[in-house]
């Protein structure tokens, strides 16, 4: 195998700048997910049926349907000229951020409701007893522990977000798959350009699951307080 050309400057920048927009993407798509996830996940929670049935059946279609199929889907309803913005094509960089947050938002929604719902019954009725309302309930004691609970299930989240960003290649977003391509196609160096993304890949993936079981294993810790 012949890895020479990851020394050149020119191909060096190729990989980084597909590490950067991989990286934005999975940061981007877990951050607002998991705010655009509260609303499914309390709908479920309601006891309104409407609600709660019209958010399961939106959190079981994503969930299964593939996210190439997603992000194609609506990649061919919201049509935009092509406009630049900082070296990025946004016709082709909104509908895949559209499509990877109502993704991630399924998944993400399903991690709250069960944070929400590991949180012990006994502590919400007490704090009603006390006379908090149902919403300051859940703003000051079941949320705070729920987020908690479910910080190294969002971690895992964010994992699955960058390995999942490379369905971007199919939409001409430069992130890491992308710029495989590019290299395969100026060097003939199939096996060593996919290589080196894999090595790329594992880079951000390994270290943030090792982050995140030490974080669990910290909350482990300070619970047994």
């Amino acid at each position: 195998m012949n890895f020479k050309f990851i020394l050149d400057p020119y191909y060096i920048g190729i990989f980084l700048q597909g590490l950067g927009m991989t990286i934005l993407l999975a940061v981007l798509s877990v951050i607002l997910g998991s705010l655009l996830g509260l609303i499914p996940a309390f709908m479920r929670l309601s006891k309104n049926k409407v609600l709660k049935y019209s958010a399961t059946a939106y959190v079981e279609i994503i969930r299964g349907t593939p996210l190439l199929v997603q992000v194609l889907l609506i990649y061919s309803f919201v049509q935009m000229p092509v406009t630049l913005f900082i070296g990025i094509d946004l016709s082709s960089f909104i509908p895949g951020m559209l499509a990877l947050l109502i993704n991630s938002s399924a998944y993400v929604s399903e991690v709250i409701r069960g944070g929400i719902l590991s949180v012990d019954r006994g502590q919400k009725e007490a704090a009603l007893s006390l006379g908090l309302s149902d919403a300051q309930t859940m703003k000051r004691i079941v949320l705070p522990q729920a987020i908690k609970n479910i910080i190294p299930a969002l971690g895992n989240e964010f994992v699955t977000m960058i390995k999942e960003t490379s369905i971007f290649m199919y939409l001409g977003i430069a992130e890491l798959m992308y710029s495989a391509v590019i290299v395969r196609s100026q060097t003939y160096l199939v096996k060593e350009a996919y290589i080196i993304v894999a090595i790329l890949y594992f880079a951000l993936t390994f270290p943030t699951s090792k982050l995140m079981a030490y974080i669990e294993r910290r909350l482990k810790v300070s619970d047994a307080k």
